[in-house]
């Protein structure tokens, strides 16, 4: 590995920490802009997202997209699908989180990887390994445990998985950068938005002017919130192999457990643990497969390559096997719209 390349790759993995850092300790966030509603913080968030990542583009001069994009009715409808569908995870991530249920949301991005391969199987009629079929029964298993352990089902870890898992795949049919994406998105949001706001500071109910310069301030900053770790993540998914960041992506759901365990005391009491530990286990099911699945590859593709009597490519191994196999990572650059 030649210095630059050594360099670069320590650059993404800070932006990859960054991101997925930013990401975990969000919940700390949305408590600091009551007595704002959830439902007043989702439109602020997506008004100021329009405005932030517009900027970010107009610095990078990145607008050729744009054209193509309007040219394309099926892009177009397929991008105001992912815009309702994120809308629906941001919402319901937003009230969880200003309601006491963190620990409940973080659940839902641990079993996002696993709802994402069952949606594989049965849209896209994907075939699983055998250790993948075991992860996801055990996550099944899990699901089955915490609803005895909540007395009923994970309703908002199971809406966030499904809402993000279903996100996931349009977006990989919508096919945008990261940025490009959620700017045609949030662009899609923007008029209902900020047409509700109007409408709520018409009725008198608005926060925003009414709580003082640092709550308009704080409200504001949801665009920062929103684009900041994506711009990170961009960073590091074009310097980091997919199967570090398909590991890296554990890391916000974690911090959010560890948030709602440690700092917001929620309850975990003996059911919920066997939940969540039949989780972490399908995870790790998930991760081994993942990566014992890459390493064989890279090992084809080296051996053949020395076949051909030439050497592989720097970063080629770590890259080439990688595509689809870790679960979740949806091909470098689809997690653009964490919570």
């Amino acid at each position: 590995m030649t210095g630059k390349s050594a360099a670069e790759r320590r650059i993404g993995l800070l932006n990859g920490f960054a991101a997925y850092g930013m990401w975990g300790l969000v919940p700390l966030f949305w408590p600091l802009l009551k007595p704002a509603g959830a439902v007043e913080i989702l439109a602020h968030r997506m008004v100021w997202s329009l405005f932030f990542v517009a900027a970010a583009l107009l610095f990078i001069r990145r607008w050729a997209w744009l054209g193509e994009l309007l040219r394309q009715p099926r892009r177009l409808a397929l991008i105001t699908v992912a815009a309702a569908v994120i809308t629906v995870n941001w919402g319901v991530y937003i009230w969880s989180v200003n309601s006491g249920h963190v620990v409940e949301a973080s659940l839902g991005y641990f079993i996002n990887p696993l709802v994402t391969i069952a949606m594989g199987v049965l849209l896209l009629k994907e075939r699983l390994r055998p250790v993948q079929w075991a992860a996801v029964g055990v996550g099944a298993a899990a699901v089955l445990v915490l609803t005895v352990g909540y007395g009923q089902p994970p309703w908002i870890s199971l809406c966030l998985a499904f809402s993000f898992a279903t996100y996931g795949l349009v977006k990989k049919k919508v096919n945008l950068g990261g940025v490009e994406s959620l700017a045609a998105e949030t662009a899609v949001q923007f008029l209902p938005a900020l047409g509700y706001l109007l409408w709520l500071s018409a009725q008198g109910d608005s926060t925003f002017a009414a709580e003082g310069a640092g709550h308009a301030a704080l409200l504001a900053a949801t665009g920062i919130v929103t684009a900041l770790p994506l711009v990170c993540f961009g960073a590091a998914a074009i310097r980091v192999p997919l199967s570090t960041l398909g590991l890296l992506q554990y890391l916000a759901p974690v911090f959010q457990f560890l948030l709602g365990v440690l700092y917001f005391k929620e309850a975990m009491p003996p059911e919920r643990w066997a939940g969540f530990a039949l989780v972490w286990l399908a995870l790790i099911l998930l991760t081994w497969d993942a990566l014992r699945t890459a390493r064989r590859a890279a090992r084809a593709l080296a051996g053949e390559t020395g076949v051909r009597g030439s050497s592989v490519p720097a970063g080629a191994a770590d890259a080439a096997p990688t595509a689809g196999s870790v679960p979740a990572a949806a091909e470098a650059g689809r997690l653009e719209a964490r919570p």
